[in-house]
């Protein structure tokens, strides 16, 4: 493995990307970087940050934003977690560090929605800290040139990878471990033939040796989602639209039009919703982590203001509440 590094840093110091959390070391964007970019692509990722940076420049504006707003600016990334995470995180490192971004590994890692890939991340690249940052591009590099058969999905062998690349870590840290996530997103590709053709690491690679880069990784067999029914009522009264809050599960606490478990039909619905206009809205299908819902609405003229519900117009949706991205098709039944 030794031999990675010195061809690694000369191929990232001439190729590396022309990212705006790269333009420093500044440990609060890297780690806003890092967060944003957990199950997000880059080109996703960019606009967000610069909208965040411009909004929420450092950690004291973030420790005192109201959520609703930190909300609405992560809007579209999805795991919504992160973001109440991140104002935590800032409560704590204004109380406990005195508004500085902690500097040892221990400390950076005790924040919340902080757990080791972006504890090394940030430790590497602001403070040199000899830390590794282990993720699925690491990972299926690390597999492919030394054509192994490990599972990268096991916690158990993501540690004993780690080991073996800190043994390798040279002094700047930070560019090595940014070396070969970089490697993995724009060259050692999954789920399509990487381009060995412009590797810096062709010439000692195992699996390019062999023609067994397509065969590597190997994953363990991914569980079926848990598949889930929903109506979605776009109530409708004043010109004003019905949101709420989602109580407990999946997008606890998130801002959502009100629904209700299983397929309703329009008679069920008219039952619920007597002396209204009603007619049937679009459906749409949503993909989670561990779920799919397959979701279908109905939209609903009310004669009287009925629950207790949040009554808003359709410019105050767009501007002021954070909508998960499961619901944002609806909002085009509400335009017509």
């Amino acid at each position: 493995m030794k031999k990675i590094v010195e061809p690694l840093l000369e191929w990232y110091l001439k190729n590396k990307r022309d990212l705006p959390w790269r333009e420093d070391t500044d440990p609060y964007h890297v780690w806003i970087s890092e967060i944003m970019l957990q199950q997000t692509r880059i080109e996703a990722v960019l606009g967000y940050y610069k909208r965040f940076m411009e909004r929420v420049p450092t950690i004291e504006d973030l420790s005192k934003i109201d959520e609703d707003e930190l909300l609405k600016l992560w809007e579209g990334l999805g795991y919504y977690s992160r973001a109440r995470n991140l104002k935590k995180a800032a409560m704590m490192i204004m109380e406990k560090y005195h508004g500085i971004f902690p500097s040892t590994y221990s400390d950076i890692l005790s924040l919340p929605g902080i757990g080791e890939y972006t504890a090394g991340a940030i430790g590497s690249i602001s403070f040199h800290l000899k830390e590794v940052a282990i993720d699925g591009n690491v990972l299926r590099v690390y597999a492919r040139y030394n054509n192994s058969d490990i599972d990268v999905k096991s916690d158990k062998i993501k540690k004993e990878v780690g080991s073996k690349i800190k043994d390798i870590l040279p002094d700047n840290s930070g560019d090595f471990n940014q070396a070969l996530m970089e490697l993995g997103e724009v060259i050692c590709l999954p789920n399509t033939l990487p381009k060995c053709e412009i590797c810096p690491l062709k010439e000692t690679c195992k699996a390019h040796k062999y023609h067994k880069e397509l065969e590597l990784p190997r994953q363990s067999i991914k569980m079926d989602k848990k598949e889930e029914y929903l109506t979605v009522f776009i109530l409708i009264w004043n010109k004003k639209i019905a949101i709420c809050k989602r109580k407990d599960g999946l997008l606890k606490n998130m801002w959502e039009f009100p629904n209700k478990e299983g397929h309703l039909s329009i008679k069920e619905v008219k039952e619920l919703f007597p002396s209204s206009s009603i007619f049937e809205g679009i459906s749409n299908t949503h993909v989670f982590t561990h779920k799919k819902w397959y979701m279908k609405s109905y939209v609903v003229s009310l004669v009287d203001k009925i629950g207790d519900y949040e009554w808003v117009s359709l410019e105050d949706i767009h501007n002021q509440y954070a909508l998960p991205t499961a619901f944002k098709p609806f909002l085009k039944n509400i335009s017509k």
